[in-house]
């Protein structure tokens, strides 16, 4: 890996890096308690099967043990577990003939992805690729391989959202994706099914649960919080983010004050915390 870094052209102000110990220790000295981790896979090593999730020195594993190296136990890191930045057709699991994600297939594999960066040293491994059964399959492949320590959490409620486009752009599966995802996302207009979907996952194991995106489900966010009672995050995504950028730049209104005002929105609802492009900038205004 290199320090290198490029423009991500759709989030404004923003950048993708290489892995950096100056990008670690701007984080632990603002108190910025973890980092998320996102590949960006070149096309030769993307494949209808993802092979390269699995492979104990792919970009994510070389990213988790450098951190690990610089930082110790300092700040944590959590890693995304799905198969769409490894896929060369930009879906997050094995599809069929058809185009169709094939569910039991795709687990077999996200539970070896999984224990894949709990071994270079993950501490939460993240779930996002909407699966059915894949948290329950993950948290007993973690205790049978020793890591008993490693969180899960799950992207329990992530809906079919039209929020995603620029992270699919970062992340190097914009151009690659064929139709959508709407056959194991959510339906938006569906808010029972994210409350069914969040037990299910808690009830399998999860640790803490995601809803993405945040701003537009705030409510279920509210209500994952009043009636199950464990940890529940937000995120942020890149389509939030670049509304707060365009807003800015536009002249609309100050981009620190929409920013604040949306994560305490997340905050008031009940979030323990938010998972956020703007993370370094939420923590400047904090500290003062």
């Amino acid at each position: 890996m290199t320090n290198a870094s490029y423009p991500l052209t759709r989030l404004r102000r923003s950048r993708a890096f290489a892995w950096s110990r100056r990008l670690v220790k701007q984080a632990l000295e603002l108190g910025i308690p973890s980092v998320a981790l996102f590949p960006n896979t070149p096309s030769e090593k993307r494949s209808e099967d993802g092979a390269e999730a699995l492979n104990p020195d792919n970009l994510m594993c070389r990213a988790i043990k450098a951190i690990r190296d610089a930082a110790g136990s300092d700040i944590g890191i959590l890693t995304d577990v799905a198969l769409d930045p490894y896929t060369s057709h930009g879906q997050d699991g094995l599809i069929d003939g058809d185009g169709y994600v094939r569910n039991d297939d795709t687990v077999a594999v996200l539970v070896d992805q999984a224990i894949n960066q709990a071994e270079a040293g993950a501490d939460i491994v993240a779930p996002s690729d909407m699966m059915d059964g894949r948290v329950r399959a993950i948290r007993m492949a973690l205790e049978i391989g020793g890591h008993h320590n490693v969180q899960i959490m799950a992207y329990a409620a992530k809906f079919a959202s039209a929020f995603y486009g620029p992270f699919r752009d970062a992340v190097g599966s914009g151009g690659l994706l064929k139709g959508d995802k709407k056959s194991y996302q959510m339906d938006p207009a569906n808010g029972d099914e994210a409350l069914r979907e969040i037990a299910m996952d808690i009830a399998e194991g999860a640790d803490s649960v995601m809803v993405k995106p945040g701003l537009a489900y705030l409510d279920v966010i509210w209500r994952a919080k009043q009636e199950f009672g464990v940890p529940v995050f937000a995120y942020q995504v890149s389509g939030e983010y670049a509304l707060i950028e365009a807003g800015a730049a536009a002249g609309v209104a100050d981009r620190e004050a929409l920013l604040m005002e949306k994560l305490i929105a997340f905050k008031r609802a009940g979030c323990s915390g938010v998972l956020t492009y703007h993370a370094p900038l939420a923590a400047q205004i904090l500290n003062g």
